[in-house]
């Protein structure tokens, strides 16, 4: 793949600089608890998911000008995307709104925090009229890089030559020298059902390699697993997958020092199983507690998906006390989820202006005590039986 680097935009994250950022948040009215301390950088409990979409001109500049809001406002330093949202054009969007931040001295690299994925197939945005099959056998069956074999029935790949030209390419998407973490895309849901269990372990072993090759020559910091239900399927199932499994992956291919810190899953206040299910073992003698507990014992930071369900929670009355007074249902709604012991920040997909001010107003609210999420989380369990 070739590109200018001088175009390149250089860093990454760092202590110093989201020092900064929430130092300037909070003089903007942004709450001083809005901001959580994570492998000594200071990380907003509120981070910006870039999923849905259309490929269109009239999405990329919402969703430029959504992240520039956020990121002015102070109310978010943390940007999620993946390589296959709104294929590719979701990652480019977020080159230009940083490359934009720069330029206007609103915000400097190291004060922001860019999470991407790789796994799922895509084909490129910006060539649309090239169809997915056609994207895939020109790009890399007939270059050689993966086989068909590598690709699962949901056009998920684990290969590693695959992996590292997703991460190439994700760099040149958004123009950056370093990305802050790279997730493998749900790939346990993609091919637990196609390959036996001890195949797929070494497929993730492999993947893990080429992130820590990244690692080691700068362009990631920190590496992951962005995942749909394995880590919250009840544990005898088939769809279960064991953090420590991962872990000791991790540990065997990067040592003690390794770059795995952080998971992402589904979390909102109709599903709570992260929260409420206890299906994992802190070791073989230990009892059972939740993924959350699990996570927070070995240092692994939890990032949540779908904290709106896609906007599906936004019709729900939320009238008890203590969050009558904030001022929409997705501010309740987002509260909730950021709350919740063991949740770093929920990841909210917006575009308009519109629910990109609803957003992020939760930045000027500190979160609910542990007893304010324990009455909240019972008056969701009461709506939860009135909705099923």
């Amino acid at each position: 793949m070739s590109f200018d680097k001088k175009k390149f935009i250089s860093g990454y994250a760092t202590s110093s600089g989201t020092t900064n950022f929430r130092n300037l948040a909070i003089n903007k009215g942004v709450h001083n608890s809005h901001f959580k301390l994570v492998e000594d950088m200071y990380l907003s409990s509120l981070g910006m998911g870039t999923y849905l979409g259309n490929l269109s001109s009239h999405d990329d500049m919402n969703l430029e000008s959504s992240i520039y809001h956020s990121v002015k406002e102070g109310s978010i330093n943390v940007i999620d995307t993946a390589l296959n949202y709104r294929s590719m054009l979701s990652e480019k969007s977020i080159g230009r709104a940083i490359r934009k931040l720069i330029d206007d001295e609103v915000a400097h690299r190291d004060e922001l925090f860019v999470c991407t994925k790789n796994g799922y197939f895509t084909n490129d945005g910006d060539f649309a009229s090239v169809d997915l099959n056609e994207y895939l056998r020109l790009m890399y069956l007939d270059k050689n890089i993966i086989n068909p074999d590598d690709i699962s029935s949901s056009y998920n790949i684990m290969n590693p030559t695959y992996i590292s030209n997703c991460i190439d390419r994700s760099l040149c998407n958004m123009g950056l020298d370093t990305i802050d973490l790279v997730y493998i895309h749900n790939s346990f849901e993609s091919w637990f059902n196609e390959v036996d269990r001890p195949t797929y372990l070494e497929m993730l072993h492999s993947v893990f390699e080429v992130y820590e090759r990244y690692r080691r020559s700068g362009k990631i910091r920190y590496y992951g697993m962005a995942t749909w239900d394995c880590f919250t399927a009840q544990e005898n199932s088939a769809n279960y997958l064991s953090l420590n499994e991962v872990i000791k992956i991790a540990n065997d291919v990067g040592g003690d020092d390794n770059g795995f810190k952080f998971i992402q899953l589904p979390y909102n206040s109709f599903m709570t199983e992260p929260y409420t299910l206890l299906n994992h073992k802190i070791d073989e003698h230990s009892q059972n507690v939740s993924i959350l507990e699990a996570a927070k014992h070995h240092d692994i930071h939890v990032f949540t998906s779908i904290p709106l369900f896609q906007g599906k929670l936004l019709s729900l009355k939320i009238d008890g006390e203590p969050l009558v007074n904030l001022p929409f249902e997705s501010t309740k709604l987002l509260q909730f989820v950021r709350s919740t012991p063991g949740i770093l920040a929920p990841l909210v997909g917006q575009k308009s202006m519109e629910h990109t001010d609803q957003n992020i107003v939760i930045s000027k609210y500190p979160p609910l005590t542990h007893e304010e999420f324990k009455h909240v989380l019972g008056l969701f369990e009461s709506l939860r039986k009135q909705y099923n």
